[in-house]
């Protein structure tokens, strides 16, 4: 008999319908009649006379599987330090475990492009324990509900970048690569939607000093901006304070010196950092997977590898004008409750940029955003 408790024998299970991978089940309709006609007898066949509206059987897209109800006691809690191929670094209790992942977990979580991402709190069964400099091993079984989540689209599963962190730092560069105040815009616009505070950090501003009035624009709007210079140390102290006691994500372009940000804050972390290409102004990817680390002042940092685009089609086309904090007091105003903001008739939004109560520049990344053909690509 099985122990309720789940303390003195296996846990019980419960029936969970899941669906299949792509690449598995038979298709719900048969279309290789040519071949089935030539194999059939005299070469005639006779099509299905009726079919099922309900799936059941060779139509169904969804199998039946168990899964463990109570495991509290058998699993053990932890936070994912890094994704390595198919084995993910999680840490228990300052241990570090190299954990598998459940081929029936990766089902479960099919829509997206990998079912883990860098700080998931995870529960996983011990394999093997840790033996001296050697890691233990396990396998991960489940996947705590995220706090939050920076996320963007790739192809047509959703990519997610962090979880369970406070907030964003953007960073971007004073000198080469030239800053891109649309891919900032952009990233402000994900961290908004995934519940995290967004800070644009300004670095390599020994370049070019007078480069910080980009970071006015933000400051304007509320948003928290620092300028920084990873070799004179330049904002060094305002930066660290921001991250002290809290989770953060570092993201941005190639090249903007994020890692070397990191190193100057911390020097022990010994990140490799990589020279920019000056042949094209663009940097090289040094950091090749995103790694969460602790600060020693309290709190943790995210390193993710560098982007040149950031597709936020993750976010509705029309729940963008959310995310422009400049455009809420005018929004009400607009004559069409559906109004775009792009070429209505009447609309107050489009009137706060020719008035000058909108930034030109923001309003261009907004209709940049609703124009992307992303959008398009999620219904293809």
């Amino acid at each position: 008999m099985e122990d309720k408790s789940g303390q003195g024998g296996p846990a019980p299970k419960k029936k969970v319908r899941v669906a299949f991978r792509r690449n598995r089940g038979r298709p719900a309709r048969i279309k290789d009649w040519t071949r089935q006609t030539q194999e059939a007898e005299g070469g005639e066949l006779d099509a299905r006379q009726s079919e099922q509206i309900r799936a059941r059987g060779e139509l169904s897209r969804k199998r039946t599987i168990l899964v463990e109800e109570n495991d509290r006691f058998a699993l053990k809690t932890g936070v994912v330090l890094s994704i390595r191929g198919r084995l993910n670094e999680v840490d228990a209790d300052g241990q570090v475990w190299l954990c598998g992942l459940r081929r029936l977990l990766r089902t479960q979580l099919i829509n997206a492009r990998s079912p883990l991402t860098v700080g998931d709190g995870v529960r996983f069964r011990e394999a093997s324990p840790p033996t001296g400099d050697s890691p233990g091993e396990g396998f991960i079984e489940r996947v705590e509900p995220r706090r939050t989540e920076l996320s963007r689209k790739a192809g047509k599963r959703v990519h997610a970048v962090a979880a369970n962190v406070d907030q964003v730092i953007i960073v971007i560069s004073a000198g080469l690569p030239p800053p891109k105040p649309h891919l900032v815009d952009r990233y402000i616009v994900a961290a908004l939607k995934g519940r995290m505070t967004p800070i644009v950090c300004m670095n390599k501003i020994d370049l070019d000093p007078e480069a910080e009035e980009v970071l006015d624009v933000y400051r304007a709007l509320g948003y928290a901006a620092c300028a920084t210079s990873a070799l004179t140390g330049a904002g060094l102290e305002e930066l660290r304070a921001a991250l002290t006691g809290r989770s953060s994500v570092l993201v941005g372009q190639s090249g903007v010196g994020k890692s070397a940000l990191l190193n100057a804050l911390q020097p022990d972390l010994n990140l490799r950092v990589g020279a920019l290409d000056r042949r094209f102004g663009k940097g090289r990817h040094t950091t090749t997977t995103a790694i969460l680390m602790p600060l020693r002042g309290g709190g943790y940092i995210v390193d993710t590898p560098g982007v040149r685009s950031m597709d936020i089609s993750v976010v509705g086309r029309h729940e963008l004008e959310q995310y422009f904090v400049e455009f809420l007091e005018f929004i009400p105003s607009c004559k069409f409750p559906d109004c775009t903001h792009i070429h209505e008739a009447d609309c107050a939004v489009m009137r706060g940029v020719e008035d000058g109560a909108i930034d030109p520049m923001r309003h261009e990344s907004y209709v940049r955003m609703f124009m992307d053909p992303g959008y398009e690509r999620c219904y293809d």
